[in-house]
């Protein structure tokens, strides 16, 4: 059995320790490529993943600070999932991918990175995009920087 928490993982997680909880921490600044917030909404943000697994790689995230999603009211589920909608035609407009997946990793046992927050993942995804540096090199190659992803998903939304 593979261990969960690979090298990658902990250097990502090392990376994202602040004091309190690196989403709520996002949402005290304001918006840019320096907290990577593309859209507000009433009860929930979209934001680019700082350490995404493909371009585009995005997050719908309440504001409010809950674990789980039955913490969650009606209106702020239902915001969210209209986020992950738009958060996909605007990916569909910006990189054409053939496929996306979309989830929530609910708790550290089903593999949350950052478990005290609740957040949908977007992550667009082509054929083959996996190779040789995410599987043996424990890298990811990305076309693009991230300050330019986060104008591109900006602008467009």
């Amino acid at each position: 059995m593979k261990h969960l928490w690979s090298p990658w993982r902990m250097r990502y997680l090392y990376a994202l320790k602040k004091d309190g909880c690196v989403f709520c921490h996002a949402l005290k600044q304001e918006d840019g490529p320096e907290n990577l917030i593309a859209f507000r909404g009433e009860k929930s943000f979209v934001i680019l993943n700082a350490f995404p697994y493909t371009s585009g790689h995005l997050m719908v995230i309440p504001y409010k600070h809950a674990s789980d999603i039955t913490e969650l009211d009606t209106e702020t589920r239902s915001e969210m999932m209209e986020l992950v909608t738009k958060a996909t035609q605007v990916l569909q407009t910006l990189y054409h991918p053939q496929g996306y997946n979309i989830g929530i990793n609910m708790g550290e046992a089903a593999g949350a990175g950052i478990a005290e927050h609740i957040h949908i993942h977007i992550v667009p995804r082509w054929n083959g995009d996996t190779n040789f540096m995410t599987a043996v090199g424990e890298t990811r190659v990305l076309p693009e920087e991230l300050s330019q992803t986060y104008r591109r998903v900006k602008e467009t939304w």
